[in-house]
């Protein structure tokens, strides 16, 4: 997709292995649902994935 998480993952599947893009993916997105549950937000996809970066 090209969202901003979108053009993260392309970017790094283009300079890692997939099972450590695979690793990687799941800590952002594990980090990305602490946040909103944490702050009690609603999920914003460019926000989310900058406040996880």
């Amino acid at each position: 997709s090209q969202t901003t998480l979108g053009v993260w993952l392309r970017n790094l599947l283009a300079r890692r292995h997939r099972n450590t893009v695979v690793v990687a993916l799941a800590n952002k997105l594990a980090r990305i649902a602490w946040m909103i549950l944490r702050h009690e937000v609603t999920f914003q996809a460019n926000r989310a994935t900058a406040m996880a970066a």
